[in-house]
């Protein structure tokens, strides 16, 4: 959504965490998050290929919970294994992942017109890290997103309502 229009990593590190925790709601056991970047490799003259490997690294060491990471990843080889085999990339996400981490607004937005427009994929707008979930919608979203919104939004309130699930004995 159009909250963070250039997040910084300590963004991007909430904005993981909610996507994995709203992918955990939406049914996924453990979310797998493709950190998207212009290239696959680390290179310190892209700032969004260091931010994938600190992400990674803050995910090994418990900072980031309940998903597996990957980054950076190119498009391409983050949807795709085949491509990534290409590229002789061996990833737990690539070709596989749940979550897309745009690193900026532009690309983000684009991309999910791209996905909409070109693919016919549905969308839901919903913002997270509130104390409720908020719905933001497209000016062009079709009444179908828009109740996929709602519909989104509503599981993640219910989520919250519920009581935490008791340990297991040890």
């Amino acid at each position: 959504a159009a909250i963070n229009i250039y997040p910084t990593l300590e963004d991007k590190v909430h904005i993981v965490q909610n996507a994995i925790d709203l992918a955990k709601v939406l049914g996924v056991e453990v979310p797998h998050v493709a950190i998207l970047s212009a290239v696959e490799t680390i290179n310190p003259k892209i700032a969004t290929t260091l931010e994938a490997a600190a992400l990674c690294k803050m995910a090994d060491r418990g900072q980031i919970a309940g998903g597996v990471l990957d980054g950076p990843l190119a498009f391409d080889n983050a949807i795709s294994a085949e491509a990534a085999r290409t590229k002789h990339i061996v990833s737990p996400v690539a070709g596989q992942p749940d979550i897309l981490l745009a690193p900026d607004l532009e690309s983000g937005n684009m991309l999910v017109k791209q996905l909409s427009f070109l693919a016919n994929a549905d969308a839901a707008g919903i913002v997270l890290g509130a104390k409720v979930p908020v719905i933001l919608t497209s000016r062009a979203d079709n009444v179908r997103a828009r109740l996929a919104s709602c519909a989104v939004a509503s599981l993640v309130a219910a989520s919250r309502r519920m009581p935490p699930l008791p340990l297991a004995a040890e």
